[in-house]
């Protein structure tokens, strides 16, 4: 089990090809799903995960603006996706971003050039990860683990982390 994200991809079987694209998750996921769309679970105040807020350099018990969507082909989920935004990122290139509701943060990110990626990380969460946690209790079933991966995304020197765990369904998708 890779219980730290990780700089490389992992080989993580029929997963491995949604894991590494670089492109676009939302673009991909649009151009496969019949009905594809995101609902808006929770937007707002909250303290990021630990080995989030040393990503974003933020103190111990800093607050961010952390929102949890699901990405789903009608009423499938196919993803879980959790991204943080600094609270003093809000008042600056990110401010937009707070408006979105149930509009897909992928389509903002990748429509604006100005928008850098760093490098993907990688890790199989289970039930001790709370990012499993969330992303299960969408399903009928959960299974023992599922794979996740991160990118920092920046826009005029401040960073915002996106974090998607693919769903069982996704592998569906043709």
């Amino acid at each position: 089990m890779t219980t730290q994200w990780l700089a490389w991809a992992p080989p993580a079987g029929p997963w491995r090809d949604w894991l590494t694209d670089h492109g676009s998750l939302t673009r991909r996921l649009k151009g496969l799903a019949r009905q594809f769309r995101v609902r808006r679970l929770a937007q707002g105040a909250a303290r990021p995960h630990r080995d989030e807020g040393v990503l974003l350099d933020l103190g111990p018990g800093s607050l961010a603006l952390v929102r949890e969507v699901l990405l789903l082909d009608g009423d499938t989920p196919l993803v879980y996706a959790h991204s943080v935004i600094p609270r003093s990122a809000l008042r600056g290139p990110w401010t937009q971003l707070t408006g979105l509701g149930n509009r897909p943060l992928g389509e903002a990110l990748f429509s604006n050039p100005r928008v850098g990626r760093h490098p993907l990380q990688y890790r199989r969460v289970d039930r001790r990860h709370p990012l499993y946690r969330k992303a299960v209790a969408h399903l009928d079933r959960a299974p023992a683990s599922l794979w996740a991966r991160r990118s920092l995304f920046t826009l005029a020197g401040r960073g915002l982390l996106v974090t998607e765990v693919f769903l069982p369904a996704t592998l569906e998708l043709r």
